[in-house]
């Protein structure tokens, strides 16, 4: 039995695709032009956040949710005003998401012996009104393991198809082009690239030893997106977000580069909202680099003073973790692509995590007396690490020393020590009452009137100027590149669809290339924890899709 469909891409996306077309009974070649170390794609990187509704967890922790706040709240987010055209699909996908979310994505991934952290996390908290961004609730799950965690039982299932025959892997198969007979898609051509042993994530070599031809009836592109390739972003850059920033970090390996798309294109595949993207404003530079200009992102709590490069603070509600994109809009239109968080002692060891599988080996290596230690004194190891080690991190006992080596640390002397400190004295002020006009200072309290935040994620309201909270820390912040929320316009069978609206014959998409499916299921924003659960669903819907149809033969 031969081949019965091509998987041009082995992260989260494709090892889904391949392992449910395999479980049908079916042959895959599984394509790479990665090492085998890369094996899983960003997704193993990831922190592990899985959007969930109405969730065990949740209602654990006291959380009141529902299919319908849920799909208010991400109506609210995505913000369609394409319904007609580019954001039809993508709708589409996202009520589909929203139900899988709800009803079966847990279950699914539980049966698979996938368990969750049991605090729930609040991401992009949103600050504005009912009907606006953000999640009313608490639906951040981390996997119990994290990014490993998530791609561990995707892996295993592929690896067990590998044994038995009805997968081929093989990575250093890069894909140059989508081959087109009688207007379908025939399978692909491309360049095997030299063996390479860098180890994960580092960028391997590019030169090329032969080339390659497959064919198939079937072709599902699960290749990523163009989080890496700053030239491309800079391309797509939306004018509703600023000036393109002149400098940024990059929080995905350097293979995240977009290539699939215009060959995906020029085979008739349409691409729709490609200048919705999501870039992260809370980066720091990672002091032990796995790639080039390797960014690592702060999940901060809500406390954190925010200010521009200028030493002005931001309006609400721009405040750490509300909003991502608004922030990112807001920095970009002061001319500067940095900013500063100003805080204590007692913040950071209660509100900073850092994103990614290796910044957090307690969640990561399934620790229970590590996770344990997050609720002592002092700052996790990893914080602790930038802290030291990090150029972006600065520490001081009293303010003016604090602001003089800010100046030092960007040499362009922006920030006036008087102004920065009549904000906080102004700030500081409102903590004199329990009520306070300050919408920060509201919007903290409010947290922690959510058992999980008051536990392990908001620091108890206190004065900045506070000796005995202190030190003081600043913390410089890059504009960190991530996720494309476009991408190629997929049907709700993940067919990939060309311009005339109908599907290109026996071409499919998932994960990051199909904007997570249809083309953008997020809209113009994401909840977070749905970038990896949409590669999940699109991917099993693509795999599923494929599955279904006749034993279509191929070779290679």
């Amino acid at each position: 039995m031969e081949p019965s469909a091509i998987v041009v891409g082995a992260g989260l996306a494709g090892l889904v695709a391949a392992a449910e077309i395999a479980d049908a009974g079916k042959k895959v070649l599984l394509l790479d032009q990665e090492p085998a170390a890369s094996f899983g794609g960003q997704a193993w990187w990831s922190f592990g956040g899985l959007f969930l509704v109405d969730s065990p967890e949740q209602r654990r922790m006291g959380i009141n949710d529902s299919k319908e706040l849920a799909w208010q709240d991400w109506l609210g987010a995505a913000g369609f005003d394409k319904e007609q055209d580019e954001d039809y699909w993508g709708k589409k996908w996202a009520e589909a998401y929203v139900d899988f979310a709800t009803y079966e994505k847990r279950n699914w991934l539980a049966d698979m012996g996938i368990k969750f952290f049991p605090v729930v996390g609040w991401a992009e908290r949103g600050g504005y009104l009912a009907e606006g961004h953000g999640n009313s609730v608490p639906r951040f799950h981390i996997v119990w393991g994290t990014g490993p965690g998530i791609v561990a039982p995707f892996e295993r299932r592929v690896r067990e198809h590998i044994k038995n025959g009805l997968i081929d892997y093989q990575p250093r198969h890069r894909v140059d082009e989508l081959m087109i007979k009688g207007g379908r898609v025939t399978g692909v051509t491309g360049s095997l690239l030299e063996t390479s042993d860098v180890k994960r994530g580092e960028a391997s070599s590019r030169n090329v030893v032969s080339n390659f031809r497959c064919e198939a009836k079937a072709v599902i592109i699960t290749s990523g997106g163009i989080g890496a390739n700053h030239e491309l972003i800079r391309k797509n850059w939306p004018s509703r977000l600023g000036i393109a920033p002149e400098t940024m970090l990059t929080g995905v390996p350097a293979h995240v580069d977009g290539r699939m798309l215009a060959i995906t294109e020029k085979a008739g595949g349409r691409i729709v909202n490609r200048d919705r993207m999501w870039h992260y404003t809370e980066g720091i530079k990672n002091w032990n680099p796995v790639w080039n200009k390797h960014g690592i992102r702060i999940l901060p709590g809500p406390s954190s003073m925010w200010f521009d490069a200028t030493g002005k603070r931001f309006s609400a509600p721009n405040f750490p973790g509300f909003d991502t994109l608004g922030t990112l809009e807001t920095i970009q239109k002061t001319g500067y692509s940095y900013s500063w968080f100003i805080l204590t002692q007692k913040i950071i060891e209660k509100e900073f995590a850092l994103s990614g599988s290796e910044q957090n080996p307690d969640l990561t290596g399934k620790s229970i007396p590590q996770v344990l230690s997050r609720v002592r004194a002092g700052a996790t190891a990893p914080v602790k690490a930038f802290m030291d080690k990090g150029e972006d991190f600065v520490v001081a006992e009293t303010l003016e020393e604090l602001v003089a080596r800010m100046n030092k640390l960007t040499g362009e002397n922006l920030l006036d020590f008087a102004r920065i400190k009549q904000q906080i004295s102004a700030r500081d002020a409102q903590l004199d009452n329990k009520f306070s006009k300050d919408l920060q200072i509201t919007a903290m309290r409010g947290a922690r009137n959510y058992r999980g935040d008051r536990l392990i994620r908001v620091a108890a309201p206190h004065k900045l100027l506070d000796r005995k909270k202190g030190p003081l820390i600043a913390v410089r912040l890059h504009i960190l590149s991530r996720k494309t929320l476009g991408g190629l316009q997929t049907d709700l069978s993940a067919r990939v669809l060309g311009d005339t609206g109908q599907p290109v014959p026996v071409l499919y998409a998932a994960g990051e290339v199909a904007g997570f499916g249809g083309g953008g299921v997020h809209g113009y924003r994401s909840l977070e924890g749905t970038f990896l659960g949409s590669c999940l669903f699109s991917g099993r819907v693509a795999g599923r899709a494929v599955a279904s149809e006749g034993g279509a033969e191929s070779d290679c």
